[in-house]
């Protein structure tokens, strides 16, 4: 599963249709989150970190759950866009998910373990286990 990471308002232009996943690196408009919608219509998420989640207004966070996009709240750390321009999810993130509700371990504890074994948020762990 990849991310692809956007770092300026500039580069929603330059984005993939079929972008799925989104980290936003800076702090968006509602202009801004009108246009990804309108340029990335098959978006399922964005994610944002925890600073700039907190000022998106209500009004953005309504029309983007109406859109069926859900708005994650994390960090990419460690991440070089110089090199890549996404994040890529590792498989193994997805194997041990599987692995702990195979052990009987609720969606909470997975979750809890999970974030404690990677650098992951628990919004984006919780979105993955939703797919």
């Amino acid at each position: 599963m990849k991310l692809r990471i956007v770092s300026s308002k500039d580069e929603i232009e330059t984005l993939k249709e079929s972008e799925e996943l989104i980290h936003l690196a800076f702090r968006p408009s509602n202009k801004d989150l009108f246009k990804l919608v309108m340029r990335c219509p098959d978006v399922k998420a964005i994610h944002i970190p925890a600073s700039y989640k907190n000022t998106i207004s209500s009004s953005a966070q309504m029309y983007l759950s109406m859109q069926g996009i859900a708005l994650l709240e994390g960090d990419v750390w460690g991440h070089r866009k110089d090199i890549s321009e996404y994040s890529e999810i590792s498989p193994r993130v997805f194997d041990r998910i599987k692995e702990l509700k195979s052990e009987g371990l609720f969606d909470q504890g997975i979750v809890e373990r999970v974030v404690g074994e990677t650098r992951l948020s628990s919004d984006f762990i919780t979105f993955i286990m939703s797919l």
